[in-house]
């Protein structure tokens, strides 16, 4: 009786199942990637989910009591002010410049002046993420990892748009390219958008696919393009990641770019659980 229960069992070890195809491994750069990601949502002070709000400093900003523009529990009243390009944190009848794109401690929260002179924004953070929730992801896909190749603007040129933190850039229209998904062909604008602080611009597709508002996050996501040598580009759906909207209401939507609308699911990269704005923004305008 025994022999005969164990009998299956040593099948299923010298025979395991084979994995189905639907069930792909992660390639190991992708995953560390993920991980590394997954980390500073985590646990960083810059995570969008120790941000409490982001306001447009040209007005100027008040923090702490009830009645200021970012009410901060046990702050002392304080105010941050634009002059000449420079931000000013007034406190306590003193003053002290803050840098731009560097967190500034202040008790137990964080200040940081984004943007560029006369388009600048203050952040106001916590110290540590508050209620961080782990990134979630679609089965990989190798399927929706292609090769492309990046074709001119047909109008060059730079315009103004939220880039994936939320945050006003000037972008620059960097072409065009053509994936084929599911035997549906659809070409997608590519734009070069600056990093934070001036890091090096990447080249960025914003798209939307039938997976908006069903797995995926109604607005869309974000992907980069990879160089591939020879000319051509790796589109690979299995890193798209949500806006920092998806996260947290704090931060402004981008508007899906015109034209970027891919007309079947594509099953790969970031999901969204809720937790950020639920609304897709309206159309992008020429």
């Amino acid at each position: 009786m025994l022999r005969r229960a164990l009998t299956p069992l040593v099948l299923l070890f010298l025979f395991p199942p084979i994995p189905s195809a639907a069930a792909q491994a992660v390639p190991a750069d992708l995953a560390a990637e993920r991980a590394s990601y997954a980390e500073w949502l985590m646990t960083a002070g810059s995570s969008p989910f120790a941000v409490l709000a982001q306001r447009d400093l040209r007005p100027g900003v008040t923090l702490g009591p009830a009645s200021a523009d970012v009410p901060l529990e046990g702050m002392r009243p304080a105010r941050v002010v634009e002059r000449n390009g420079v931000a000013i944190l007034e406190l306590d009848g003193t003053t002290r410049t803050l840098p731009r794109w560097r967190p500034v401690p202040l008790g137990s929260y964080r200040l940081m002046v984004i943007g560029s002179a006369g388009q600048s924004w203050l952040t106001v953070s916590a110290e540590r993420p508050r209620n961080p929730r782990q990134p979630k992801y679609f089965d990989y896909a190798g399927s929706l990892s292609q090769l492309v190749r990046l074709q001119p603007p047909v109008r060059p040129g730079e315009i103004r748009l939220l880039g994936p933190d939320g945050q006003a850039v000037v972008a620059t229209e960097a072409g065009t390219i053509e994936v084929t998904v599911a035997g549906s062909r659809t070409t997608l604008t590519v734009r070069r958008i600056p990093g934070p602080g001036g890091e090096e611009s990447d080249l960025e597709v914003y798209f939307r696919d039938q997976t908006n508002g069903n797995g995926s996050y109604p607005a869309g996501r974000f992907v980069a393009l990879i160089p591939a040598g020879n000319g051509q580009y790796r589109l690979d759906f299995n890193r798209a990641r949500n806006p920092s909207c998806a996260y947290s209401s704090v931060f402004a939507c981008p508007a899906p770019w015109r034209g970027n609308l891919i007309p079947v699911p594509i099953e790969a990269g970031e999901t969204y659980h809720g937790g950020g704005l639920s609304a897709t923004p309206a159309q992008e305008k020429d």
